[in-house]
This record gives C-alpha cells, sequence and structure tokens, in this order.
C-alpha cells in the first residue's frame, strides 16, 4: 500500500507541476506530460519498471477518447467522410509503408523486417493529435476533420496488421506461409497482441475463419442493438434512483463492457469504443456520458503520456544519438512529405494543408504495440527493437513542437498571404459595413430590407462569395487600408458599420475613420469592456458589445420568472441599459491603456459610485413599477 501511495504521489505531482509550467509558455499540456515522465523516469529515476504495467492500463485513455469522439458523430456524419475514410486514410497507410519499407531495405533489413517498420510507422498517435486538435479548437477546420479521417483509418488497420506480422516470421515458401495462415484462426492471430492465450478469454480462439467472422459481426451488433435499445431504459433505470454516482458508474461501465467485449473477439476495443459513441451520439443521454467520462479521459490520457517519457531508453539514445535521432527526424520529414502531397491531392491548402502535415508526421502509441508484437513474433531482431521503441517515443516527443511550428505557420499565412488580389469597386452608398460574419450580415439585412443601399468590405474571400451566391453583393480586400476605405466612398458615407472580428483592426479602422471624416457616425462592434473604452477613444459614436443585449434580454426573461410582471421587468432592463450606457462613458474618460485596470484607483472608485447607483436607481424604478401597477388595478 505504502509503494502505491508513494508512486501515485510522484506521478501526481509530476504532472501537477510540470502540466502548468508547459500551458503557460505555450507548449501545451502533452509535451508537458512527456517531460513530468521524463524527469521522474530517466533523470530522476522516481518511477521504474512499473511504468510498462501502467502505460497498458493508461492505454484506455485512448479507449475512452475515441468514445466521445463517436459521441460527436452521427451515422450519417461518419457516412458523409467515407471518401477521406477510403482514399485519403487508406492512400497515407499504404504509401507510408511502402515509402518506410524501401528506406530499411535501403539501410541492409530484409524485406520481412522492412515491412513490419513500414507498418509500425504508418500509423500515428490518435491521443496526442486528438487531445492537441481539441485543446486549440481545431478539430472542426479542414485540416482537423481530415486528421481525424487518417487517424480512424489507422486505428481499423492495426486489425490486418495484427494478422499480417506473424506472415512475415514464418521460415517458409510463401505459398506455404499462405496456406498456414488461411488455417490459423484469425482470433488467435488478433489476440495474441495482448499477450495471453488462455482460451478463458477469448471467443474466438480455436474457431476456423468463418466461425471467426460470425462471432466478430455478433458482437458488433450485439453492441449496436444494445447501443439502441438497452441504453435508454437503464440510463431510466439509474436515474430513478436519483444517485449521481451512479451514471458515472453506468458511463464507465458502457465503455469498460464494450472493450471488453471487443478484447473477447480479438478486436481493437477503441474500435469497439468509436462505434458504440457513434451509436449513442443521437441519444438525450449523450451530454450526461460526456460529462462523467471527460475527468477519467483526461487523467488516463495524461497518465499514458507520462509513462512514454519515462519509458524513454536515454542509455541507448546516448549510445547513438546521432542515428537515433536522425531516424526520429527522417520519419517526420518522410511521413510530412507523403502527408502534404495527399494533403494537396485531396484539396487542402493553406493552414489546413499545414495542420494535415505536421499533426500526423509522428509514430503512435499502436506503434509500442506492434512493436512488442513483432518481437514476440520474431518478426524484428531484439537488438533493432529497442531502436524503434525510441525512434517511436523521440517522435512521439516532438509533436508538441510541430504543432508550435503549425502555430507559427499559421500566424504567417494569416498575416501575409493574400494571394487574391482586393475587388475593383464600382458601386457606393450611405452606409458602409465593415466586416461581413453574424455580426454584420444582420446589420446588412436589417439595413436592405428597409430600401437602404451598403457597399460590404471584407478580408475573408470565401464569406463574400458565400454572399455572391444568395445575391448580396460585396468586396473583398482588405477593410483597414485606406484607399479601400475611400474607393468605398468613405467620403460621402452617413454611417460606418465596423463589425470585423479583429480588435486591434476594429480600433484601427474606427481611428483612421474619425481623422478621415469628424462628422461620419461611427457603429461599432466590441469585444468586451476594455474594448469599448478603446473604440470610444478611437471615437466611435455607438458601440455594441457582442454579448451585451443578448444577456440583458435574458436577464428580463429572469426578472420575469420570479415574480415581476412583464411591464416591471421590461422598465428594470431599460433602466438598467441607460445606466450602462451612461457609466461606459464616465468610465471610458478614467480607463488608463498603460495602468492595470486594478491599479487604476480614480477608475475603481468611480465603477464602485456607479454601481451603487445602479442599485438605488433599480430599487427606486420596482418601487415606482409597483406603485404604478397599484394604481391601475384601483382604477380597474
Amino acid at each position: 500500500m505504502e509503494g502505491f501511495l508513494y508512486q501515485a504521489s510522484i506521478y501526481l505531482a509530476a504532472a501537477v507541476i510540470a502540466v502548468p509550467i508547459a500551458a503557460r509558455l505555450g507548449l501545451g499540456s502533452v509535451l508537458g506530460y512527456l517531460a513530468a515522465g521524463i524527469l521522474i523516469g530517466p533523470v530522476f529515476g522516481l518511477v521504474g519498471h512499473e511504468t510498462e504495467e501502467l502505460q497498458h492500463f493508461a492505454e484506455f485513455g485512448v479507449v475512452m477518447m475515441l468514445f466521445l469522439i463517436g459521441l460527436e458523430l452521427s451515422p450519417k456524419a461518419l457516412w458523409d467522410m467515407r471518401h477521406r475514410l477510403l482514399g485519403l486514410g487508406g492512400m497515407q497507410t499504404t504509401i507510408t509503408t511502402l515509402a518506410v519499407m524501401v528506406g530499411a531495405m535501403l539501410l541492409d533489413q530484409s524485406w520481412s523486417v522492412a515491412l513490419a517498420v513500414g507498418l509500425i510507422f504508418a500509423l500515428s498517435s490518435t491521443a496526442i493529435v486528438l487531445q492537441t486538435l481539441s485543446e486549440k479548437g481545431l478539430m472542426q477546420t479542414g485540416g482537423g476533420r481530415s486528421a481525424f479521417s487518417v487517424l480512424l483509418t489507422q486505428d481499423i488497420a492495426v486489425i490486418p496488421i495484427l494478422a499480417l506480422l506473424p506472415l512475415l516470421a514464418l521460415p517458409k515458401p510463401s505459398d506455404m506461409v499462405l496456406a498456414d495462415a488461411l488455417e490459423r484462426p484469425v482470433g488467435e492471430v488478433a489476440h495474441a497482441v495482448s499477450g495471453h492465450h488462455d482460451a478463458s478469454f477469448s471467443l474466438v480462439q480455436g474457431l476456423p475463419g468463418w466461425g471467426v467472422t460470425l462471432v466478430t459481426i455478433g458482437a458488433v451488433a450485439a453492441i449496436i442493438l444494445t447501443g439502441i435499445y438497452l441504453i435508454a431504459p437503464v440510463f431510466r433505470f439509474i436515474h430513478a434512483a436519483r444517485l449521481r454516482e451512479m451514471y458515472t458508474a453506468l458511463a464507465l461501465l458502457i465503455v469498460c463492457g464494450i472493450s471488453f467485449v471487443m478484447y473477447l473477439v480479438g478486436l481493437s476495443p477503441a474500435l469497439g469504443a468509436f462505434l458504440a459513441g457513434v451509436v449513442l451520439a443521437n441519444s438525450e443521454f449523450r451530454h450526461e456520458l460526456e460529462s462523467d467520462i471527460e475527468p477519467f479521459k483526461g487523467l488516463l490520457l495524461g497518465l499514458f503520456f507520462i509513462t512514454v517519457g519515462a519509458g524513454i531508453n536515454f542509455a541507448i539514445l546516448f549510445g547513438a544519438p546521432f542515428l537515433i535521432l536522425g531516424l526520429a527526424l527522417l520519419v517526420i520529414v518522410t511521413k510530412g512529405l507523403i502527408l502534404y502531397l495527399l494533403g494537396r491531392v485531396f484539396n487542402l491548402r493553406g493552414r489546413d494543408l499545414w495542420l494535415f502535415t505536421l499533426s500526423l508526421a509522428q509514430a503512435g502509441e499502436f506503434g509500442f504495440v506492434l512493436i512488442s508484437f513483432s518481437s514476440q513474433q520474431n518478426v524484428v531482431p531484439p537488438a533493432l527493437t529497442e531502436i524503434l521503441l525510441l525512434v517511436v517515443a523521440l517522435t512521439m516527443l516532438i509533436t508538441p513542437l510541430l504543432f508550435i511550428l503549425y502555430d507559427w505557420l499559421s500566424k504567417r499565412i494569416e498575416t501575409i498571404a493574400e494571394t487574391h488580389e482586393p475587388d475593383k469597386i464600382d458601386h457606393q452608398g450611405p452606409v458602409i459595413i465593415v466586416g461581413i460574419g453574424r455580426f454584420g450580415q444582420i446589420v446588412n439585412r436589417l439595413v436592405r430590407s428597409a430600401g437602404y443601399s451598403t457597399v460590404v468590405l471584407d478580408h475573408d474571400l470565401q464569406a463574400i462569395q458565400r454572399m455572391r451566391r444568395f445575391g448580396v453583393k460585396g468586396f473583398f480586400g482588405d477593410p483597414t487600408r485606406p484607399e479601400l476605405l475611400h474607393a468605398a466612398g468613405l467620403k460621402d458615407a452617413k454611417v460606418l458599420v465596423a463589425a470585423i472580428d479583429d480588435p486591434d483592426a476594429a480600433t484601427r479602422l474606427v481611428a483612421f475613420a474619425r481623422r478621415e471624416r469628424p462628422d461620419l457616425h461611427i457603429i461599432a462592434r466590441a469585444r468586451d469592456r476594455t474594448h469599448v473604452f478603446r473604440l470610444y477613444q478611437a471615437g466611435a459614436n455607438d458601440i455594441v458589445r457582442e454579448m451585451f443585449d443578448a444577456s440583458l434580454r435574458a436577464g428580463r426573461y429572469v426578472l420575469e420568472n420570479i415574480g415581476l410582471s412583464e411591464y416591471e421587468a421590461s422598465e428594470m432592463e431599460e433602466t438598467f441599459y441607460h445606466h450602462d450606457r451612461h457609466s461606459v462613458r464616465e468610465l471610458a474618460a478614467l480607463w488608463n491603456p498603460d495602468v492595470p485596470t486594478i491599479k487604476n484607483e480614480p477608475y475603481i472608485a468611480r465603477a464602485q459610485e456607479l454601481e451603487k447607483e445602479l442599485e438605488t436607481m433599480l430599487l427606486s424604478q420596482l418601487e415606482e413599477s409597483a406603485e404604478v401597477s397599484t394604481t391601475k388595478k384601483r382604477r380597474a
């Protein structure tokens, strides 16, 4: 017990210290976990061989992650991805395997060993890539969806790879190898990866090929039918108990049970969990499952990354540092080049192309499984096994740096590369709307519906093209450039609407327009109160905070449903609105961008005074509304 508590304290302390530091430095949590593992393992020697056993346990975090991803995908969405799954994912796995195989043969490896090495390095890290994409909010981008398609294909490909690897170790002619392989039960091959051969833990061991197929199809069908017909009644039964912890127990039971069934038939537990998630994607209990499993997924994935870092054999690395590091970089460059070319073939461009290329250039956690399995089956020599394990770990360790490179390239692409020439503006109107996102679209529709002409400017070419498909004309170009604003009719316009997303660009736009046209009425979109102050100082007349009006309306609904009448709630809303506009103007005069708000004493003092004024005004308004309501009732 004492040993367990000691080890648990070491792992948790390493994560708590290293991960926040890495996150503050912008390196991401994955690199923090890997660094924590390196520190407590090879550097200080605080943990030992138990990391290998923990790694098998922590791989369950990958299973949970794929279950949660499946919950985000309906079967229709998965069907829509079929071209990327079969085309993009299949081509990446095949071409990468062949490229690495050729490279290994050039390094004097036999064709069978080279093929095994190619299969190992064809796979990428599902855990690192999906975790990082989720953290950075890149999962729904074109590059993120393409990367996910490839990862899902790779996870599926693990099954035939496990069946193929033993064939490479049989010292028989190729025709005999194929005959023996057909006679050998498929379940025995797939089940061997776990290292256990007890028939009690396999439903397919000893069965002929057709029997394995039937049992496997039956297990998958059972998972689908259970998700459709059984989960909902069980959830309702648990709900009747009114015990919050039972929801968590049921969520864990679903994932563990499905994984165990997949294990029994020799399939990937992660693939089974993903399938179950897809089946439950349209369930009313989807969000409950997500909230229950998310904390376990995060902790287990973190533990997995720590064990990867702790398992790096620095003795071998320091024995041949240039060879091993060179091999790791060669794998990343080779896979990156193949991914880049495939991305262009499948019409990925710009940031999406670089995200797809850099995110999948590493080897993956299934590489450890395949290397171990290859060693057991005498496919790969023992001396080469240690080198392969180290190369896989190093590529995973380098992956967070590749995401940092992507962030740098993304900013460069955003600030430099606009290959399209700005449109020639051949139309002018009394209203110029800069920015045609969700905010600008509503403003533009309202003004045009009232019969007034608008000139729309935006630097997003796709947004302009979408508008044109709906018959609304807009002009592409950088709206903060003076010549574009003058071409749009800034000299004669009556109103300018600054609706662009970038707060700094919006402030520069307002300041320039105010210098050029002191009489122009400027309406600006603000992200928050600080941005409101900056826009006031830049010269905006009317400023609309993004969420202010919606929040105010929600507050009015709250008041109506806790006892106030519609009239009283409306009056309170109106009072709050006018007082807030007055407060913002008062505080904008005291706000200093060079002094932190918490240290600006005049600002804080005035803000406290205004808050007391608001409380007094609202109480007075409530009393007046009550008197008016009483008078109306008496007259009635």
